[in-house]
């Protein structure tokens, strides 16, 4: 599912909102290509798919890392969801 950019935005949300989208689709476009892979019998497609892939993961933290700079709230949350799942760990 491609998120899209609201047009009526207010102008210090705009750019996490752009960030946003742009995880959501390079997220969308991982999927895409490792379903693709998944599928294809050509053991060179499937490399140079998954390949692709992993650009697409290197562009969601691009964003995920501007948009740690721009929202901090989030940037804490990171950090929380973290230590959350670390301590959840421990427990499983």
């Amino acid at each position: 599912m491609m998120s899209q950019i609201p047009s009526k935005i207010t102008d210090n949300n705009r750019d996490k909102q752009i960030l946003r989208a742009g995880m959501i689709a390079e997220l969308d476009a991982i999927n895409l290509y490792e379903q693709m892979s998944d599928f294809s019998s050509n053991e060179t497609m499937k490399n140079v798919i998954l390949d692709i892939a992993k650009d697409e993961k290197t562009h969601a933290g691009e964003f995920l890392y501007l948009l740690k700079e721009l929202d901090k709230q989030q940037a804490v949350e990171n950090e929380n969801a973290v230590a959350e799942v670390m301590k959840l760990k421990k427990v499983i």
